[in-house]
C-alpha cells in the first residue's frame, strides 16, 4: 500500500506538491482559480513557474513544453530548455512566469478549418492551471515538465479542442448552478463540474507482423484479410485469463499511468482475440480528457517495449470486434454530490429527473451533433455493427426510470416500477434505488445508475469532442427549462406544480429518444424512421450537421464556438476524412498491384503444371480478373463515396484470393497469423 500511495503521481505537480511548495497565499490564490474558474493572478505566476521549474528538475527534467491538443486529434509540444546564458560563459536555469503562463508555437502547420492562412504562422498556447502539470520520460534519457495549454490563433480563435471544451464546461456549470439555485442548492462561487470516466478499447499485435503489413502502417486498419474459421465466436476470450506477455504490458502500462496521476483501474481481455481494454475511475472531465490522450500515448509507447504495435483504430480487422471508447458522463453539483445518482429522499429525486428530463430534450433537439461529434472514417466501419451502437441517437432509462417518466408526463408519480408506494403529498417524486436499470449495451446513450454511457465515441478520437456537444445541449436543455421555471414562480406558481408542468411537457416533446430495446434490429430502424429520429449513416452525412444554422446559434450562444471557429471543424473534419479516404485508396493500389497481383500470378503458374487442380486455377483466373478491373475502377474513382464503393468491391475479390492462393505465396500476414499473439 505504501508503495502504491508513494508511486501514484509521483511525476505530477498537482495540489499536493503546490502546498508544499508555494507559499500559503500563492497557493489559495491558485486554488481559487482551479476551484472558482475566478481569472488567475498573473502576480502569482512567477512564484508557481520557478517552484514548477524546481520540482521538475530535481525529477530530472531539462526542457519544458506546452502540451496542446490540436485538430489534429492528437497532442503536440515543442521543447525549450530551461539553460539561459548569464553572458560569462556560463548558463543560469530560468522559467518566468510569463514563460509559464504563455507559449508561441508555430501555428501555420496545424489544421485550422480556413481561420488562418498559411503565412499566418504566429500561435499563442496558454496554461490551464485546471490541469495538472506532468513529467514525461523516454527510454533514451529525455526528460520533460509537461504543461497542458489550449492553443489559440493570433486574433484569439480556437485553434484546438481543449478551449472549447473548458468553455462547454464553463457554459454547463452555469446553468446547473442555477438549476440548483431552484432546488434551494446555493453554494457561492464555486463551479459543478463535469466528470468522465473514459473506457479505452485497444489492439495488439506483433511488431514483426505489423511491419509486413504496409495497409495497416499506411491507414492503421487492414483494407484487406478475412477473419479465421475461429475467432470470437466462442466468447472464450473475453474477460479470459490474460496471457503472461499481454500482463506484463499491462502491469508496465499500469505502473507508467499512475506515476503520471492517471487513476487505471481496470484492465482486461476483449471480445475479440489481441483485444483488451483499460478503465480508470472518473474524474473531473477536462483532466479526464488529458488523461485519456495520455492513456493513447503510453498504451503506444509502452507497447514498444513488449515488441507490440498498440492498434487505436475503430476497426482494424474486418469480420471482428471494433474499438470504442466508452464515455461515462456525469455532472458534480456546485454542493460535491453527483446529480445523475437517485437521491435520498424526494426532493432530491425531484432534481434528479429534472436533470434526467433535461437530457431527454438535449438529446433529441441535437442528436445529429451528438452523431457528428463521434463522426470519423474509423468510426463509419464500426458504428452499427454488434460491438457498437447504430448511428441514431437514443436514450436508454430502463423500465423503471421510463415508467416514472411516463408517470409524470401523465400527471405525476404515483407508484414504484417494483410495486413500492410514494408519498403522495407536494413531493413529485419516490425514492429510487440505487440499481434501478440493468444496462444496455446496444444503445448510444444509456442511463447506467449514476452517469450515461455515450458508447458511440470511437477508439481512437478524443473524448473532448463529444463532451464538447454533449456539455453545450445539456447546457441550453437546463437554460430552457430553468427559464421556465423562473417565470412561473415570478408568477406566483408553487414550485413543485410548475416543475411538474414543466417536465411533463418537455416529455411530451421529447420522448421519442426513449428506446429500451435492441438497437441492433432492423424493427428498430424502421421505428425511429416513424418517429422522425435522424440516421446518419456515414461520416460525410453526419458532418453536415456542423453546418447548419440550429448549431451556430447554439453554440455562439454559450460561447463556445464562435460561427468561424465551428465553420472551422466542419472544414477540417471533412478534409481529414477526404484526405484518409483517399491514403486507404492509394495503399489499396499499391498493394494490390504490387503484392497480390504478382502472388496470384505465381499460385496459377505453379496450379497450372497440376491437371486435377484446373478447376483451382480456373477460379483463381476469374479472381484475378476481377481484381485487375477492381484495380481501374478504384483509380478513376475520385469522389470519397466511390472510392468506398471501389475499395469494398476489390476487397471482396482479394479477400477471395487469399483463400484460394498457397499460404506460403501470400503476400502478407493473416488474420489468424494476427490476432492469435
Amino acid at each position: 500500500m505504501d508503495h502504491l500511495t508513494e508511486m501514484f503521481a509521483e511525476n505530477v505537480f498537482n495540489m499536493k506538491v503546490m502546498r508544499e511548495r508555494l507559499s500559503a497565499s500563492t497557493f489559495t490564490s491558485l486554488e481559487e482559480t482551479i476551484n472558482t474558474g475566478k481569472p488567475l493572478d498573473a502576480g502569482i505566476a512567477d512564484e508557481v513557474a520557478e517552484a514548477m521549474k524546481e520540482w521538475a528538475m530535481s525529477k530530472g527534467a531539462t526542457h519544458y513544453t506546452h502540451w496542446f491538443q490540436p485538430l489534429t486529434g492528437a497532442t503536440a509540444e515543442k521543447h525549450d530548455s530551461f539553460i539561459f546564458p548569464d553572458f560569462k560563459g556560463g548558463i543560469v536555469t530560468s522559467f518566468s512566469g510569463d514563460e509559464l503562463i504563455q507559449g508561441e508555437p508555430d501555428a501555420s502547420s496545424f489544421p485550422s478549418g480556413g481561420l488562418r492562412a498559411t503565412f499566418e504562422a504566429r500561435g499563442y498556447t496558454g496554461w490551464d492551471p485546471t490541469s495538472p502539470a506532468f513529467i514525461k520520460y523516454d527510454d533514451f534519457g529525455a526528460t520533460t515538465l509537461c504543461i497542458p495549454t489550449v492553443f489559440c490563433g493570433y486574433n484569439g480563435e480556437a485553434l484546438d479542442k481543449k478551449t472549447p471544451l473548458l468553455r462547454s464546461m464553463k457554459a454547463l456549470s452555469d446553468q446547473t448552478v442555477r438549476l440548483g439555485k431552484l432546488f434551494g442548492i446555493d453554494c457561492g462561487d464555486t463551479m459543478a463540474k463535469a466528470t468522465l470516466g473514459a473506457e479505452q478499447e485497444y489492439f495488439l499485435l506483433d511488431e514483426e507482423l505489423y511491419a509486413a503489413r504496409p495497409d495497416l502502417q499506411q491507414t492503421d486498419r487492414t483494407l484487406f484479410g478475412t477473419p479465421p474459421c475461429k475467432h470470437q465466436q466462442l466468447d472464450d476470450h473475453y474477460f479470459g485469463a490474460i496471457k503472461g506477455r499481454v500482463v506484463a504490458f499491462m502491469a508496465d502500462l499500469d505502473r507508467d499511468l499512475w506515476k503520471l496521476g492517471v487513476p487505471a483501474k481496470t484492465r482486461h481481455n476483449e471480445v475479440c482475440p489481441a483485444q483488451f481494454e483499460i478503465a480508470p475511475v472518473f474524474e473531473t472531465l477536462n483532466v479526464s480528457v488529458d488523461h485519456n490522450m495520455i492513456i493513447m500515448e503510453v498504451l503506444r509507447t509502452t507497447a514498444e517495449k513488449h515488441g507490440f504495435v498498440c492498434l487505436l483504430h475503430e476497426k482494424p480487422f474486418a469480420g471482428v470486434n471494433g474499438s470504442g471508447k466508452h464515455n461515462n458522463w456525469g455532472i458534480a453539483g456546485p454542493d460535491g454530490k453527483n446529480w445523475l445518482k437517485p437521491g435520498d429522499n424526494p426532493h432530491e429525486n425531484a432534481k434528479f429527473m429534472t436533470i434526467i428530463v433535461a437530457l431527454m430534450k438535449a438529446v433529441d433537439t441535437h442528436a445529429d451533433l451528438l452523431r457528428a461529434s463521434v463522426a470519423s472514417a474509423g468510426n463509419d466501419h464500426r458504428l452499427g455493427a454488434n460491438e457498437a451502437p447504430p448511428a441514431i441517437v437514443s436514450i436508454f432509462l430502463g423500465d423503471q426510470l421510463t415508467d416514472v417518466i411516463e408517470q409524470i408526463e401523465a400527471g405525476g408519480a404515483s407508484r414504484s416500477k417494483d410495486g413500492g408506494h410514494i408519498h403522495l403529498g407536494v413531493d413529485l417524486l419516490p425514492k429510487l434505488p440505487r440499481g434501478n436499470t440493468d444496462r444496455n449495451r446496444t444503445s448510444p446513450f444509456a442511463f447506467v445508475g449514476n452517469r450515461f454511457e455515450f458508447r458511440a465515441v470511437g477508439s481512437n478520437q478524443s473524448a473532448a469532442g463529444s463532451c464538447i456537444v454533449l456539455n453545450t445541449i445539456v447546457a441550453e436543455a437546463f437554460d430552457s427549462i430553468c427559464t421556465r421555471l423562473e417565470a412561473a414562480t415570478a408568477e406566483g406558481k408553487e414550485f413543485n406544480v410548475a416543475l411538474q408542468e414543466v417536465l411533463a411537457e418537455v416529455i411530451k416533446e421529447h420522448k421519442r429518444i426513449l428506446f429500451n430495446g435492441d438497437n441492433y434490429t432492423q424493427e428498430w430502424r424502421e421505428e425511429a424512421a416513424r418517429r422522425g429520429l435522424p440516421n446518419l449513416i456515414n461520416t460525410a452525412e453526419a458532418l453536415e450537421a456542423l453546418a447548419t444554422q440550429k448549431a451556430k446559434d447554439l453554440f455562439s450562444k454559450y460561447g463556445v464556438l464562435s460561427n468561424e471557429e465551428l465553420d472551422s471543424r466542419y472544414n477540417t473534419y471533412v478534409e481529414v476524412y477526404e484526405t484518409l479516404i483517399a491514403i486507404e485508396a492509394g495503399t489499396s493500389l499499391n498493394i494490390v498491384k504490387t503484392r497480390v497481383i504478382p502472388a496470384t500470378v505465381s499460385a496459377i503458374a505453379e496450379y497450372s503444371e497440376v491437371a486435377v487442380v484446373q478447376s483451382l486455377t480456373d477460379d483463381m483466373s476469374a479472381l484475378l480478373e476481377k481484381t485487375i478491373t477492381g484495380v481501374s475502377r478504384l483509380e478513376a474513382a475520385e469522389k470519397p463515396a466511390d472510392q468506398i464503393e471501389a475499395m469494398n468491391g476489390l476487397r471482396a475479390s482479394v479477400d477471395a484470393l487469399e483463400a484460394m492462393v498457397p499460404a506460403d505465396l501470400w503476400p502478407m500476414p493473416n488474420y489468424a497469423e494476427m490476432l492469435f499473439i
